[in-house]
């Protein structure tokens, strides 16, 4: 059916970064066709046959051969397949904002899993509703609290005249129309979302408190667990060493300036161990933050 095979090009598109069809948005004769044919309808098949199992979908598509490749291109492969159409390589591509924003924290062990409910008011800067209200008696923005600040990113209440700025950063569209394809881009003003917002800073604060928590009694050995967290794979010796070399900077800074710690260690509702010295804590915060703007982190590599 026409209707499986969407959603398997979705799904697809999903983990691929592109759909077997490249144009969704005109899924049909008068669209690109698919680049597999046979493999488009073996899945839309088996996924119906299967009770439109979404789980048992992706899972096939996770587990495959072609998602499973590397993603380093070599010059051969460049000049037979520039654009990956073929599948000769891994995907890499970065991850929505959504995405993002869940897996940060995830990695900090905030996230809410609750499924279902009423959508949530995450933190915004102050005024953008108002700037743009006309009656600011029912256009005033009010911030919700505790557990619903982490709720996933597909419950974020999303105001079309003063769409959620974190996302539409990152190329989230602002659903004043449909929008069956989102663009992917990659700009400086992602990184300073990803350093400077609210929500990722007090991710980064409480990732940092639980790889102090659970990683290991030496700095070296709380960061690897840090970054395995963060972005599921071992770091580097080279990018550890690195890492290893800001904490001992940041925490010379913080040690010299406890002002600057509490600063950092106060932004975002979640509740700070205060059993964890204030300069190690930041340091770490800022070690944290660094792991979350890595491309092992925002990218599907």
């Amino acid at each position: 059916p026409l209707t499986a095979r969407v959603a398997v090009n979705r799904y697809w598109e999903m983990f691929f970064g592109e759909g077997l069809v490249r144009t969704p948005e005109d899924f049909g004769s008068q669209g690109e066709p698919p680049t597999h044919p046979e493999l488009l309808d073996f899945l839309a098949v088996d996924f119906v046959e299967h009770g439109w199992d979404v789980k048992r979908l992706i899972k096939q598509m996770v587990m495959s051969q072609a998602y499973r490749q590397t993603s380093r291109v070599t010059p051969e492969l460049l000049a037979r397949d520039s654009e990956n159409r073929l599948l000769s390589r891994g995907p890499r591509f970065r991850l929505q904002g959504e995405l993002l924003r869940d897996n940060a924290l995830a990695a900090a062990g905030l996230i809410d899993p609750t499924i279902g409910g009423p959508s949530v008011r995450i933190y915004q800067p102050e005024g953008l509703w108002e700037e743009l209200a006309i009656d600011l008696k029912i256009s005033t923005f009010v911030q919700d609290h505790g557990d619903k600040l982490y709720r996933r990113g597909m419950y974020i209440f999303w105001k079309r005249s003063s769409p959620p700025p974190s996302m539409m950063m990152f190329d989230a569209p602002s659903r004043e129309k449909c929008s069956l394809r989102r663009g992917r881009t990659n700009t400086p003003l992602q990184a300073l979302v990803a350093m400077n917002d609210a929500q990722f800073v007090e991710a980064a604060r409480v990732l940092a408190e639980r790889s102090i928590r659970e990683g290991g009694a030496t700095p070296r050995d709380r960061i690897a667990y840090a970054f395995r967290l963060a972005a599921g794979v071992r770091p580097r010796e080279a990018t550890l060493e690195l890492l290893t070399r800001a904490f001992e900077q940041e925490r010379t800074i913080f040690l010299k300036e406890p002002a600057r710690a509490a600063k950092l260690l106060s932004i975002g509702e979640a509740p700070r161990n205060k059993q964890i010295d204030p300069a190690e804590h930041a340091a770490m915060t800022i070690v944290a933050s660094m792991i979350l703007n890595l491309d092992e982190t925002l990218m599907r590599l």
